[in-house]
C-alpha cells in the first residue's frame, strides 16, 4: 500500500518533468477583431507552447462583439479593432478598469488581387475604371470608418459610393476582393502583407494622415477577471515575441 501511495504522489512531478504542463493549464476565450486573425493565430500557438494555457479564438467585427458581450457572451478578453469599444465596455463595467492597452496600430491598404491594378499612390480611385470597390461596414468595422474618411479626404466619396460593396467585417471585405467580386477594396494591411511585402496582387498603403489612427485596444472583460490564462495572455501580448509577430504583419506598435 505504501508503494502505491508514493506512486500517486510522484505522478504530477513526473508529468511536469516530462513537460506535460497542461495538467495545470487554464483556457481563455478571446474575441478577436477580424483584421487581427493571421497574427493572432501565430501568437496563440506561441502562447500555448510557452505557457501551457490554451487560447480559444473567435474572429469577427468589433461592433458585433460589443453587442454579444452586452448580451452576456462568454468572452474573457476582447482584442478590438478600435480603442472606443474597449473604453465603452470599461465605462459600462463590462471590462476591468485599468486593463486596457493598445496592442497594435492598424494600417489601411487599397488592395486588388490583380497585379498592377492598384498603383502605389492610389490614383486608380480617381480614374474609376472599376465597377465595384469593397469596404467594411463603417457601422461595425473601424477599418470601414477609415476607408470612408480616406475617400472623403480625397473628395471622392460621392463618386465612389454607388460602387460600394460592404462587408460585415474586414474578413468578408477581403473575401469580396480576393474572389474578384470587387476589383479592389480597402482592407487591413495585415491581411495581404507578411515579412515586409505584399503576399499577392497590388496595393496602395494609405498614408496615416488620410484617416484617424486605427488604435486597436485590448481589454480584460469582467468574466475573465481572476482567470490565470486571461491575465497571462494579456501579458504575453506585450512580450517581445508577440510584438515581433505583430510587426511582421504590418502593424505599428
Amino acid at each position: 500500500m505504501k508503494r502505491k501511495l508514493t506512486g500517486l504522489f510522484t505522478l504530477p512531478l513526473l508529468l511536469v518533468g516530462m513537460g506535460v504542463s497542461s495538467v495545470y493549464a487554464d483556457e481563455v476565450q478571446v474575441a478577436v477583431a477580424a483584421n487581427f486573425t493571421a497574427p493572432m493565430k501565430v501568437i496563440a500557438a506561441d502562447f500555448e507552447k510557452d505557457t501551457g494555457h490554451k487560447a480559444s479564438l473567435s474572429f469577427g467585427a468589433t461592433g458585433k462583439f460589443y453587442a454579444q458581450i452586452k448580451n452576456g457572451a462568454p468572452f474573457d478578453i476582447l482584442l478590438a479593432a478600435d480603442d472606443e469599444t474597449p473604453a465603452k465596455l470599461e465605462k459600462e463595467d463590462l471590462g476591468v478598469a485599468g486593463s486596457r492597452f493598445t496592442y497594435a496600430i492598424g494600417k489601411l491598404v487599397l488592395w486588388s488581387a490583380k497585379p498592377d491594378f492598384v498603383d502605389d499612390k492610389g490614383e486608380v480611385l480617381k480614374k474609376g475604371s472599376f465597377e465595384h470597390i469593397a469596404l467594411g461596414n463603417p457601422k461595425l468595422a473601424p477599418y470601414g470608418v477609415a476607408a470612408v474618411e480616406t475617400m472623403t479626404k480625397l473628395g471622392l466619396m460621392s463618386t465612389l459610393e454607388p460602387k460600394f460593396v460592404q462587408g460585415e467585417n474586414i474578413a468578408q471585405t477581403f473575401q469580396f476582393v480576393s474572389t474578384g467580386n470587387a476589383e479592389l477594396g480597402f482592407v487591413a494591411l495585415s491581411q495581404v502583407y507578411e515579412n515586409g511585402k505584399l503576399k499577392s496582387g497590388s496595393g496602395w498603403i494609405v498614408p496615416a494622415n488620410m484617416h484617424n489612427a486605427i488604435r486597436q485596444d485590448a481589454i480584460l472583460l469582467s468574466k475573465g477577471k481572476g482567470n490565470p490564462a486571461a491575465e497571462a495572455l494579456l501579458k504575453f501580448l506585450k512580450s517581445d515575441k508577440a510584438k515581433a509577430v505583430i510587426k511582421a504583419y504590418g502593424y505599428d506598435l
